[in-house]
């Protein structure tokens, strides 16, 4: 089942080495659901305002973690980020990423 798994979506990443050097963890959900609770030391830019902040992302020069909900639109967001040239992650839902930083 692993390897099914591997196969899909490559190789796990690392995310607690990507935040110690200094990846932004960017969480992609509304600002009502960044409230009731996310990742400690998150950024909270939602999906639909993602493209107008790509630059500033970019200047900042440091890989990116994107999380939401379920990791459908963290996904969306990695697209984007990708395609703006920034290394980017999918951290799937931000509650299960929490428990491997």
């Amino acid at each position: 089942m692993m390897n099914i798994f591997k196969s899909m979506f490559g190789p796990a990443e690392d995310f607690k080495a990507l935040k110690e050097a200094g990846a932004i963890v960017l969480d992609v959900r509304t600002p009502g659901e960044f409230q009731s609770g996310h990742v400690k030391g998150s950024v909270n830019i939602p999906l639909d305002i993602l493209n107008k902040q790509l630059n500033s992302l970019k200047k900042e020069g440091k890989a990116i973690i994107a999380v939401c909900r379920s990791g459908n639109r963290s996904a969306m967001a990695v697209s984007q980020l990708k395609a703006a040239g920034i290394e980017a992650y999918n951290g799937g839902a931000w509650n299960s990423l929490q428990g491997k930083l």
